[in-house]
């Protein structure tokens, strides 16, 4: 509970009190010690036979000398155990008679008397000892009537009685004796009664407390420890009652509740088992629940409900939600063929288990073609939205084979179908592929060039539907119109094109041709003849090698040939002003895997807007609606609102606008963005739905992620995610690299900013490109001049600081970075320190430390990500892997890296503020983003850090923190101010 001092209704409960006492039950005489002995003296009490209101029988004492001056009569009663009482009450019933009735009364007469007592360890009292003096007897009250009689009639005196109470304390000795003193009035003592009081047994908010002696003093309280009832557990702190003087319970602390399993009957004084069919999963003074639908219990007592055979619960499914099964198969699977593509549509099952998170899975098997039946279909085959996971009915799958045989599997999972030993219910559906022209050539590079030619090769589409029958290479040259193009035809994958100009520049684009047609054209790539005077030289520095080797005509021009090519070859690709050849060999370099689409920089293209037109749908204006500004970019706005292209849903999209004014510049960089976006299909990159350029505003019209930027969404709750959930989104952030990666795309800006999260907490990889442009006259600070451009430090690779060195590993770096920022929940790395310090920090070996209560694993993980050598970092594709094992074993993420190694200290110490650079404890809340509780802490007295510094997680959770990431947070602080206090101590000594 967030409450600990918890103060509740008492029931009324009168206190006991036990007589020590009491003269109006005595048979016989008191016979009580008077001072002066009776009969040497008229003025002493004298004790006699009376009646009390009741008229029952009762032995009084009485006095009456009121015409003698200096009056002084004692009467002592007998000795009184007080029976471990500390504070003893007198009550005395007593008449008194007015002064002022008596006739000729002097003036030394009273209504008063005096009460004293003298403690004793043993009854040792006689008739002069204790002497009769205030010192050694301990005066308590001078006690005086309310109300004195003065009338008489003729049955005799009319008295009027009345009663005090007096207590006194604290006694300790084993007994005492009262005396009360007369000076000079007239009265009757008609009853004292000597008593002392305790707090009764009770049994309240589940504790038993036990009888209670009342305190020494009227204000004493004396603490009661109180006793869980059978079954029942504290909550938070001991329990506690307090007995006041007056013998009543008041003050209480804590309290006690009936355990899981149990429930409070008999106005909260026992706590009975959860009967047969009923359950209560936690302590609490809730009532025991009837169990859901399709569950049981096993026994009395339970805290839980059994899920009955074939029925089955989630980890996240309240106890006392329903137990549900699996769903039915889907029903009335319709497909729609259009060439090599097929739209499939489904109705929802009949029987979704009781639950409402049904989704759907495609299997893809492809049947026929020789292989003797059906098998998976390969990574090749698109699925619009996903394969896996769809919430709504309806797939759109492409790139499917020509003239081929298609079984899809319509899968109807829920949230407990992985729970089933039976595999999910599905509908299936037949189809055949149409024949379809050829995909796209995706890769074309220059094999050798010379004066007047150039020969190139290419691969083939990676979907050829069919038998290719040849290949047309459009080309012309780059300063003249694509209207001035030749062609040529090849039965293969590699043509020679002479007939060239010197020294010119070509542009190159081939497609593929089927019975069905011709694909389209591949992208426009560059390539440039060698110039008379290259060709010279190449031929002069290899021509005594061509001697050399010239022992027969027929082996001179087979080395003549060879010689020409190699250097033809390390010319053409090792030549600085060629542009378009060093993009050319950018983005073709390295191992390809078959299939496997490549990215094109649209910067290669003469004209960016033909790459604009090639990679990004282009959407009318009347389809657009903007509804509101969530934000502004680099360009102009960014806003939300909604899409709604013909013959499809209406959906909710995010959509930048270009700013008015722009130039042609600024139009060509905010449209590139498309250009890379619009190549780009994975469930964990953002989605581009089109662009608008043929109105004004021009717009790029992106899938709406409702969480907006990670880091943003991180620190907006903190603490409120399970590790689990983490690596969740970690592993979705990977995958998306990971895709980038294989396409030879490198992001350069990958950080927590750019990442986007919708309202499932997919994570999804975004902002493409924009960090090239960053102009150098920006006022972000994260985003730094480095060697002539801006780069983001703290993300940033050394290798690429330092040399501009940009590559997949560099990106792997970032993600360490990225997995930093989740892991502390959206924390700056390095925090205050300069981007110079940063700089100088990683060059002396220096890594972020590990945020707190991260997983040693992942911080492992992320020194992997942060390797000095980036041929040693991990590849994005064994980052998956390795989180995909983390989340399917949860133990490896309990080990947990201890706060302080020692190791990179001069990080570590900034991970947790320096408290004595703090005025004050709310300075330093505030500087660990706890600042919420600052009223919280002073309230409850803890305002200094020598008293902080003690608290103990009891501490925390009394002054209100019940958050268990803020609780950990703060606990974690406190033991760095500890440390860092015991180090200032050592230095002072």
């Amino acid at each position: 509970m967030d409450i600990l001092w918890i103060l509740w209704t008492i029931p009324a409960v009168i206190a006991v009190e036990e007589t020590l006492m009491d003269s109006t039950t005595a048979t016989a005489e008191l016979g009580w010690t008077v001072y002066p002995v009776s009969g040497t003296s008229d003025n002493s009490w004298e004790e006699v036979s009376g009646y009390d209101e009741n008229m029952n029988t009762i032995r009084t004492y009485q006095v009456c000398n009121v015409f003698d001056s200096n009056q002084n009569n004692w009467v002592r009663t007998k000795y009184i155990r007080r029976r471990g009482a500390q504070r003893i009450h007198v009550e005395m019933k007593f008449s008194v008679r007015d002064c002022s009735s008596i006739p000729n009364v002097p003036g030394s007469c009273k209504e008063t008397f005096n009460l004293y007592y003298y403690e004793s360890d043993s009854d040792t009292a006689n008739r002069n000892s204790p002497p009769w003096m205030e010192n050694p007897w301990i005066k308590v009250d001078t006690i005086a009537a309310d109300e004195s009689f003065s009338q008489v009639d003729l049955g005799g005196r009319v008295m009027k009685i009345n009663t005090e109470v007096r207590s006194f304390g604290p006694v300790s000795k084993n007994g005492f004796y009262l005396a009360f003193q007369d000076y000079g009035g007239c009265m009757s003592l008609i009853a004292v009664r000597v008593f002392y009081r305790k707090c009764p047994r009770i049994i309240t908010n589940g504790a038993l407390f036990q009888e209670t002696l009342s305190g020494a003093e009227s204000t004493s309280l004396v603490a009661a420890r109180g006793v869980c009832i059978p079954n029942a557990e504290e909550v938070d702190v001991p329990i506690k009652l307090y007995c006041n003087g007056d013998g009543e319970w008041m003050v209480p602390i804590g309290r006690c509740m009936c355990k899981a399993g149990y429930e409070a009957v008999e106005n909260g004084t026992v706590c009975r088992a959860c009967p047969s069919g009923f359950f209560k999963s936690t302590q609490g003074d809730q009532l025991c629940l009837q169990c859901p639908i399709n569950s049981r219990t096993t026994s009395e007592g339970a805290i839980n409900c059994v899920c009955r055979n074939g029925y089955y619960r989630t980890d996240s499914d309240p106890l006392q939600m329903p137990c549900t099964t699996v769903p039915s198969a889907p029903q009335a699977v319709i497909s729609s063929v259009n060439e090599t593509s097929v739209m499939l549509e489904w109705m929802s099952p009949r029987d979704s288990g009781g639950r409402e998170d049904v989704v759907y899975n495609i299997i893809c098997k492809s049947c026929g073609g020789g292989r003797g039946g059906c098998t998976r279909c390969g990574d090749n085959v698109q699925f619009l939205p996903r394969q896996l996971g769809l919430t709504e009915s309806r797939v759109y799958i492409s790139d499917l084979l020509a003239h081929t045989q298609y079984t899809f599997e319509v899968q109807a999972v829920n949230g407990v179908s992985d729970q089933s030993p039976y595999s999910p219910q599905y509908a299936s559906v037949n189809i055949t592929t149409n024949q379809a022209a050829p995909s796209t050539v995706s890769i074309m590079h220059q094999v050798s060039r010379s004066v007047d030619s150039i020969t190139l090769s290419w691969s083939q589409p990676d979907q050829p539907n069919g038998v290719i029958l040849d290949y047309e290479l459009q080309y012309y040259e780059k300063d003249l119109s694509e209207h001035n193009a030749s062609t040529v035809r090849s039965q293969t994958n590699t043509v020679v094109i002479r007939g060239l100009k010197p020294g010119s520049i070509y542009v190159f684009q081939v497609r593929a041709r089927t019975v069905a047609g011709f694909g389209r054209y591949s992208g426009k790539l560059y390539f440039q003849t060698m110039t008379e005077e290259e060709y010279n030289t190449s031929i002069q520095e290899k021509l005594p090698l061509i001697i050399g080797s010239a022992a027969a005509g027929l082996v001179f021009l087979i080395a003549l040939v060879v010689i020409i090519i190699v250097c033809n070859r390390r010319r053409g690709f090792d030549r600085h002003d060629s542009e378009y050849t060093d993009k050319l060999q950018h983005y073709t370099s390295g191992h390809m895997t078959p299939g496997m689409k490549i990215y094109i920089d649209p910067f290669t293209y003469e004209d960016p807007n033909e790459a604009v037109r090639e990679f990004a749908k282009e959407i009318d204006i009347s389809c657009v609606k903007i509804e509101q500004v969530i934000g502004a970019g680099e360009f102009g706005e960014v806003c939300s609102g909604n899409l709604k292209l013909p013959g499809k849903r209406e959906m909710f999209v995010a959509i930048k606008t270009l700013k008015s004014g722009y130039t042609e510049k600024q139009r060509r960089d905010f449209l590139s963005e498309a250009s890379i976006m619009g190549q780009f299909d994975h469930p964990n990159v953002i989605h581009l739905e089109g662009v608008v350029t043929k109105s004004s505003p021009v717009m790029i019209i992106t899938e709406f992620m409702e969480n907006g930027s990670l880091d943003t969404f991180l620190r907006q709750n903190d603490g409120q995610f399970t590790v689990i959930q983490l690596v969740g989104m970690l592993r979705g952030i990977a995958s998306g690299m990971k895709y980038l990666a294989d396409m030879n795309y490198v992001h350069r800006d990958l950080a927590a900013r750019n990442i986007l999260v919708n309202s499932n907490l997919v994570c999804k990889v975004s902002d493409f490109g924009l960090s090239r442009f960053l102009e150098d006259d920006t006022s972000d600070p994260t985003y730094t001049s480095a060697l002539g451009g801006k780069i983001p430090i703290r993300w940033t690779a050394p290798e690429a600081i330092q040399y501009r060195k940009f590559t997949s590993a560099s990106d792997v770096w970032s993600y360490g970075i990225v997995m930093w920022e989740v892991m502390s929940y959206g924390e700056r790395p390095y925090w205050d320190m300069t981007n110079q310090d940063v700089i100088n920090a990683i060059e002396q070996d220096y890594r972020l430390p590990p945020p707190m209560d991260c997983p040693s694993a992942l911080h492992q993980l992320m020194l992997d990500c942060w390797q000095k050598d980036r041929n040693n970092r991990p590849k994005f594709s064994q980052i998956v892997n390795n989180l995909d094992k983390m989340i399917r074993n949860p133990n490896t993420l309990k080990a947990m890296t201890p706060l302080s190694s020692g190791v990179h200290l001069p990080l570590l110490d900034r991970s947790i503020p320096d408290f004595s650079t703090f005025s004050s404890v709310d300075e330093w809340l505030d500087a660990i983003k706890m600042g919420q509780y600052k009223d919280n802490f002073a309230n409850s007295d803890f305002s200094t850090f020598d008293v902080v510094s003690q608290m103990t997680m009891d501490d925390i959770l009394r002054v209100g923190v019940t958050l268990a990431g803020h609780q950990k947070k703060i606990l974690n602080s406190i033991q760095m101010m500890r440390a860092q206090m015991n180090q200032i101590q050592s230095v002072e000594v």
